[in-house]
Parts: C-alpha cells; structure tokens; sequence
C-alpha cells in the first residue's frame, strides 16, 4: 500500500495536474505542443540512453522478457486483425482500436517503475521500450496501410517505414544506450552528465503533457469501439504479457515491469499517426481520453495485486 501511494498515485497527480494548468489557462495554449515535442526529441531520448548504457543486463532475462513482450503484442495484434478479416466492419475503427490496444504510453510506462523500484526497475522498462517501440511502429503503421481510409490519409510505403523507424529518436536512443553498454564504454564524461541533467526533466514535464492533452469533452462521445480498446489494452495485454513470461520462464522483477508496461494507457502518438493514414483520429482521441482515466483505477490496482 506504502509503494502504491507513494510511486503510482504520484504519477496520475502529475498528469492531473496537467490537465488542470492547461484547463485553467495557466500557461499559453502555444506552450504545450513545443514541450511535448522538446521531449520526444531529447529529454526523453537522454532518459532512455543514459539509463540503458548503465544498466547492468547480466542477471536480466533479456531475451526472454524481450520475447514475451513482443509475442503478446503480436497476440493482440494477430486477434484483431483477424477480427477484421472475418468481419469486414470499419476498416479505421478497427486500426484504432489496434493502436491503442498495443501502443503504451511511454512516458506513464518509466515513470512508474522508476517510482516503484529505482534504477533497476527504469532499466527494465528502458530495455522493453527499445524492444516495443519498434514493433507497434511496424504492426500500426501496417494495419493503417491495409485498413485504414487513404482518402482520409497520406499512403505509406516499405522504405518510408524503414526510413521512419531510423528516424524515431527513441529508437536511436536506445541504440546507443545499448551500444554503450554492451561495448564496455559507458557514458562519455562531459557528454554523459550532460545527457544525465536533460533526462530528469523528461517524466515530469511529459506527464504534465499527458494531462495537458486529455479531452473530456470528446471521451463523452464514447462507444463500443471504446469499451473494446480499454479492456484490450488494460486487462487483455498485461494478462496475455503474464502468460508469456510465465511460459518463457520470466519470474520476479522482469514480470512485474512486463505487466506493468503492457498494462499502460495507450501513447497520444496513436492520435498523430491515425490523423496522418487515415485511422479514425476522433475515435483515437476519445480511447486515450476513457484508457488514462480507467487506468488512474486499474494500475494502482495492479501495482497493490503484483507488488
């Protein structure tokens, strides 16, 4: 109860508040979008490389927690997709439902294993984001090629993907915190604290960009499409997330952080990309909306189960 209040409410107060400075006015309208962006570009690419090239992987599972990640995220994805198939409902809805169902929120995803378990537990969840981010890239951006409406979107390509994927700063960050390591170099001296003083400014000004972006407003207009996304993602991915490191024989730490990240609301990423081919980014904004709200419920609840 102690590690509940003092690491996973925390969070959910940042995002609150969030919320509240953008609803009142507090800060100019204009500001949000640049600081949203200044973290995706480097506070959070800095977080994610120092964190990796000093993490200590000998004792980790790597491969395994690596492996039941990925296997449930290609579950969810192989069910849906198949739903679609067979069904032939709105092809949109259903690529909304699919990125929100996979994407976590990055941001929400460090900071509650920070908070819970220390550097320990951010190396875990730093390890899975190397290994996420580049899958629901591939499996979204797929789905929104063959189901989503082109007439809505700009089309895609393989080499575009290909040249998006190695674009995305936090894959390269990864990349490099991950080179680091495993060639014995570590952080650079001047370069590594340098990085080390952007990285603690990451997760408490993208939480308040989280809160920033909420749209009560639009979650009214909620639907079936939204009951779906929200069970998919809050209940049926972190169960399928247990069933896989439980099958690949991932025990303690690396399954609570697996379960923990696959439990997250999803990324407001999914609006952009749904916004740009064409995936229903009205229904994507009223599921992010409904996801972080139920989820201030659902993961205190599974932190207070697992921990």
């Amino acid at each position: 109860m102690q590690a509940l209040a003092t690491a996973v409410l925390p969070v959910f107060l940042l995002i609150l508040l969030g919320y509240v400075i953008r609803r009142r006015g507090w800060l100019p309208a204009g500001f949000w979008e640049p600081a949203e962006r200044l973290t995706y570009l480097f506070l959070l690419p800095a977080l994610l490389a120092t964190t990796l090239a000093r993490a200590d992987f000998s004792a980790l599972p790597a491969a395994a927690m690596a492996g039941a990640v990925v296997l449930a995220i290609a579950a969810m994805s192989a069910l849906l997709v198949a739903f679609q198939l067979v069904t032939r409902k709105n092809g949109p809805a259903v690529t909304a439902v699919l990125q929100t169902s996979i994407r976590p929120n990055t941001y929400i995803g460090l900071s509650i294993p920070f908070a819970l378990y220390g550097e320990p537990g951010l190396a875990i969840a730093a390890l899975i984001v190397a290994v996420v981010v580049p899958t629901v890239n591939v499996v979204c951006i797929a789905a929104l090629l063959r189901f989503g409406d082109r007439a809505a979107g700009a089309s895609g390509s393989g080499p575009g993907l290909v040249q998006a994927m190695m674009k995305n700063p936090l894959i390269l960050a990864c990349l490099l915190g991950l080179a680091l390591n495993f060639s014995g170099l570590g952080l650079p001296p001047v370069a590594g604290e340098t990085l080390t003083i952007l990285a603690r400014a990451a997760l408490p000004l993208a939480l308040l960009a989280v809160g920033a972006g909420l749209d009560f407003g639009a979650a009214r207009t909620s639907g079936g499409w939204v009951v779906s996304a929200v069970a998919l993602k809050l209940a049926g991915l972190p169960l399928l997330t247990a069933g896989f490191c439980l099958l690949l024989g991932v025990h303690g730490l690396p399954l609570t952080v697996a379960v923990i990240f696959n439990a997250l609301p999803a990324a407001t990423s999914s609006y952009i990309l749904a916004r740009q081919m064409g995936g229903a980014p009205g229904l994507v904004a009223n599921i992010l909306t409904v996801q972080t709200l139920v989820a201030a419920v659902t993961l205190p609840l599974l932190v207070l189960f697992i921990v």
